[in-house]
């Protein structure tokens, strides 16, 4: 089966050089954190894996990332997306490096992949070989560790996680039960990085799968 690549886009990303102490509490920012970078994306997923990378690239942490209720279909406004995540530095500059690296990774990086014409039937199975603190801390892992990022449709991401486990030595560290906020499910599995890339690589072709026999044979 022909899968299309669908492109993921930063849609805005700002900085805010010193936050203002009202805005620290509601987000309880760290004292160390003086500057802020936010970034919004057509991707929640794609995101949360751009705000992991910006970790390694700069002295940035993740102060806050959320999902859209709906997705990018239904977002609240043209620069909306599905996702907004917030970088924290000591500096803007510190902030800045973190900002460019996560949107450079949004545009350019990991992608959902569409299984039909209309771009509607669309899952998420990447291989990151090296995670940063933002990602290992939600996983529980070390940061440098391999993971899985595999997300699909609900049914679909089930289905598809069962095979990924069967497939390689990994194990689950987050389970995405079904229905999230953009009504997907999945998980981050880890294990070796060849591992962690036969699992997504099991997940893709599950999903593949179901795309072309919704329905099995009893």
């Amino acid at each position: 089966m022909d899968v299309k690549r669908v492109p993921a886009f930063a849609l805005a990303s700002q900085i805010i050089p010193n936050i203002d102490d009202g805005l620290r509490e509601a987000f309880q920012v760290p004292a160390n954190i003086k500057s802020l970078g936010l970034v919004t994306s057509t991707s929640d997923d794609v995101g949360y894996t751009a705000l992991d990378e910006a970790t390694k690239m700069a002295a940035v942490e993740v102060v806050y990332a959320k999902s859209f209720y709906a997705g990018a279909a239904h977002a609240s406004g043209p620069l909306s997306g599905e996702f907004l995540g917030i970088l924290g530095g000591a500096t803007p500059s510190e902030v800045k490096s973190g900002l460019e690296a996560a949107v450079q990774l949004i545009n350019e990086g990991p992608a959902f992949y569409a299984v039909d014409e209309a771009w509607d039937h669309a899952y998420f199975a990447h291989t990151i070989s090296r995670t940063g603190t933002y990602l290992s801390k939600m996983a529980g892992i070390n940061p440098g560790e391999p993971l899985a990022y595999l997300i699909a449709p609900p049914l679909e991401a089930m289905v598809g996680l069962d095979a990924a486990l069967k497939a390689a030595d990994v194990r689950i560290c987050v389970f995405y039960g079904p229905p999230t906020e953009t009504n997907f499910g999945g998980g981050l599995l880890t294990g070796s990085q060849s591992s962690c890339a036969a699992a997504a690589e099991a997940f893709a072709e599950t999903v593949k799968k179901i795309a072309l026999s919704p329905h099995s044979s009893f």
